[in-house]
């Protein structure tokens, strides 16, 4: 099985992406689906947060508040980190596990931190998509409906989407049409089964 890593920066077209190689059968994972879920209430994850920063975090359902969470992540690199350290391990173990049961040729998981964390030589090849940064902030601020400010900070805690773009073995550019973007969906379909074939 090839093992198949998406990434890229915030608001650059990931899910978009990910969505349309599921519409063309390719299995499919999404990190950030693992964390939503990991900060659901009373899992391990949530109550090692908890622990560590405070019931204040939680919701009366007992959840994480992800938008506290957010604004204490993108304000404080320390807690940032510290978050991450608890996260990650868990993510990416749901990640491995899911591909030890997958029967099928291609996987595709979606990571939004992988060359952050390190983890890129876990797969037989990293996918980015990638958009100018003007397009990228522009995105951001009219999906999560936060101030310039906010999403510049949030876009300056990953690393820039040009670094992650050179060190990807193929790269999709999100900037022009929803045609334009799923075409070269298409293209890197039809190079990822000549990958497997080889293989």
């Amino acid at each position: 099985m090839l093992k198949v890593a998406l990434t890229g920066g915030i608001a650059t077209g990931k899910s978009y992406v990910l969505a349309k190689l599921r519409d063309r059968g390719v299995a499919t994972i999404d990190a950030d689906d693992i964390v939503h879920a990991q900060l659901g209430p009373r899992t391990a994850t949530t109550k090692t947060i908890a622990a560590q920063f405070g019931k204040a975090l939680l919701k009366p359902d007992g959840s994480v508040d992800r938008g506290l969470l957010g604004a204490r992540v993108f304000s404080d690199p320390a807690t940032r980190l510290a978050i991450e350290a608890i996260v990650h391990p868990v993510v990416y173990n749901e990640i491995g596990r899911w591909f030890e049961t997958l029967d099928r040729p291609i996987g595709v998981a979606s990571i939004p931190l992988l060359f952050e964390t390190g983890r890129q030589g876990d797969f037989d090849f990293v996918v980015v998509t990638a958009c100018t940064p003007e397009q990228q902030l522009e995105r951001l601020v009219e999906r999560d409906r936060m101030t310039e400010a906010e999403a510049r900070r949030r876009i300056a805690a990953q690393m820039p989407s040009d670094e992650k773009a050179k060190r990807a073995n193929h790269v999709i550019m999100t900037g022009g049409s929803k045609l334009a973007t799923d075409k070269q969906v298409e293209e890197l379909l039809v190079e990822l089964l000549q990958l497997k074939s080889k293989n």
